[in-house]
């Protein structure tokens, strides 16, 4: 048997212990005593529950606010602050006297397993009588609650106080005398049921519903009684249930307290894993995600795995998002600087995107200028010192790499004695293993001269030798009328030196959508570029760098 506390259990007569543990123990290890529950043989107390009208205004319970068809809040502000359906209201009331008629009734009661006692509004109460204010005509009056009924149970106290520690305490010292045997709460309609469930539940440990609105209910109690047994098992029962995208938004717009519950994380983390592998495609569910709540889209954007042309396309899409949702320019700067901008990774922008950052208007500005500064010395460090960053929890992601399509670059500029630029393209063994036999990877986008150009790496098939190798190409992006002669030079760093060593060089007359490189850019079949001992891959990364000089630029008319 459970140990009580604060003396001898009183309905434990010393001879029926061994007995009663092994023909009502639960899985867990904990005892049953569902047999209890409501009877007046195996309790000591009367518990008074007031059910109250619902009030305008405050706070409602979780059963209206998980209404499937419900319309959602767009103003997710802060979750410390008033979530979309409000806190439980229910209001513990403790007499200091008993009330000797319900005693003298609980005290000469009989029969076993008593139903619930229930007594029909309208009754009259202390704080005032239900429809019948001599100065308000408003039954829903703040002044004047209206109580629509009262339900009576048996109840335990050193089982819901073993259970409880809001229970505990209340037996502990809200009881003025030793004699009195009444509690009374007071809370809302909409929570009755998911009270009577909670109570079952600290005798039986379980629950008699699979409904995900109910469960989210009785979830709420429990939180609010403080019984976290039950929020274990309310988690377990809704992770259980196929989730949705409906059900993954309200787990995660639980109110704060509720969601941070070491009980509940594990239900918020499925939440966001299921929303984050749903919307995995950033470019192709825009539109669709363009509709989803604030704690989806902060779910989506925590995610290693989402699949974007860029990380300057995610910011982008964070922008429109901000700006559709929240067309106020104060409201806006808040939602970004306090929640969405910790998921962007800035350190993976584009030079010239970064720019953008620094004069746009729905940032704070002070923010930005941190951010775009950090992530640039990022970009600084070498690459040892990056991996680390990336590696630092403490970073929340801040410098972590995602999946993106077009891999990002270093860039370093020059515009004296001709407009040059030289291009660092880091690619992992696996990204080259996959590219077998025909794939190809695109490069961000970089500038030089005012034109947009990209690199590519491609497994090709000789044609002269017939057997695959790797290629690497230089490409012009499809703007502008004017075409530029091109210097550039493709190097990679090889062991044992570490150093960039040239693989080729040329010059070439760029215009939109052209492309020039070369086919076998190691002078080496696939099977030896990609071996253990390869010479180009250190630490599992292949290094390259791409120098472009522009000696001349001329337009269509004079080529």
């Amino acid at each position: 048997m459970r140990e009580w506390r604060g003396g001898a259990d009183p309905l434990d007569d010393g001879t029926a212990a061994t007995e009663m543990d092994r023909d009502h123990s639960l899985p867990g290890g904990e005892n049953n005593f569902e047999f209890a529950f409501n009877s007046s043989n195996f309790s000591d107390r009367v518990l008074r529950i007031e059910v109250m009208a619902e009030t305008l205004g405050a706070g409602t319970g979780a059963g209206i606010g998980w209404d499937g068809h419900r319309k959602r809040r767009r103003n997710d502000g802060s979750k410390e602050e008033a979530p979309e359906f409000a806190r439980y209201s229910s209001e513990l009331i403790s007499s200091c006297e008993p009330d000797t008629e319900e005693c003298a009734e609980y005290e000469n009661q009989d029969e076993e397993d008593e139903p619930m006692l229930e007594e029909s509004a309208p009754i009259t109460d202390r704080t005032g009588v239900c429809g019948d204010d001599s100065e308000s005509n408003d039954p829903l009056s703040l002044d004047s609650p209206c109580i629509l009924r009262v339900n009576s149970i048996y109840i335990s106290s050193a089982i819901l106080a073993a259970k409880s520690p809001f229970f505990y305490k209340l037996f502990s010292n809200g009881m003025k005398e030793s004699d009195q045997r009444h509690a009374t709460l007071r809370i809302n309609a909409s929570e009755e049921a998911a009270l009577m469930e909670l109570l079952s539940f600290m005798y039986s440990g379980k629950l008699s519903t699979t409904s995900s609105t109910l469960l989210l209910d009785v979830l709420m109690a429990a939180d609010k009684f403080e019984v976290v047994s039950c929020m274990h098992h309310c988690t377990q029962l809704l992770r259980s249930l196929p989730m949705t995208t409906e059900s993954a938004l309200l787990y995660l717009d639980l109110p704060f307290s509720v969601s941070m519950a070491s009980a509940v994380q594990p239900l918020t983390d499925a939440a966001k894993d299921y929303l984050a592998n749903s919307y995995k495609d950033i470019t192709k569910l825009q539109d669709v995600m363009m509709g989803l709540p604030l704690a989806g889209i902060e779910a989506i954007l925590s995610s290693n795995d989402l699949q974007a042309a860029s990380e300057d396309a995610i910011y982008e899409f964070v922008l429109k998002w901000a700006r559709a949702q929240y067309p106020v320019l104060e409201e806006r700067r808040e939602i970004l600087s306090s929640r969405l901008i910790r998921h962007i990774r800035f350190a993976h922008m584009t030079c010239r995107k970064l720019r953008k950052v620094l004069t746009c208007n729905d940032l704070d500005h002070e923010l930005a200028s941190k951010l775009v500064n950090e992530a640039l010395f990022f970009k600084a460090e070498a690459l040892h010192r990056q991996r680390a960053f990336s590696a630092d929890e403490s970073s929340h992601k801040r410098f972590t790499e995602r999946a993106y399509k077009y891999r990002p670059l270093k860039v370093v500029e020059f515009d004296r004695p001709h407009p040059q630029c030289i291009v660092y393209l880091d690619l992992k063994r696996e990204e080259c293993s996959k590219l077998f036999p025909s794939g190809r990877v695109y490069s961000q986008a970089f500038h030089l001269g005012g034109q947009g150009f990209f690199l590519s790496a491609h497994c090709n098939l000789d044609q002269q030798s017939l057997f695959h190798c790797f290629g690497l190409f230089l490409g012009m992006q499809e703007k502008g009328s004017i075409s530029f002669t091109v210097d550039y030079e493709f190097a990679a760093r090889t062991k044992p030196s570490g150093e960039f060593v040239s693989k080729y060089k040329g010059y070439y007359t760029f215009t939109g959508g052209k492309a020039v490189g070369y086919r076998n850019l190691f002078a080496t079949p696939w099977t030896s570029f990609m071996a253990e001992d390869s010479l180009f891959f250190i630490n599992d990364t292949l290094h390259l760098r791409a120098e472009l000089t522009i000696k001349q630029s001329q337009s269509p008319s004079l080529q």
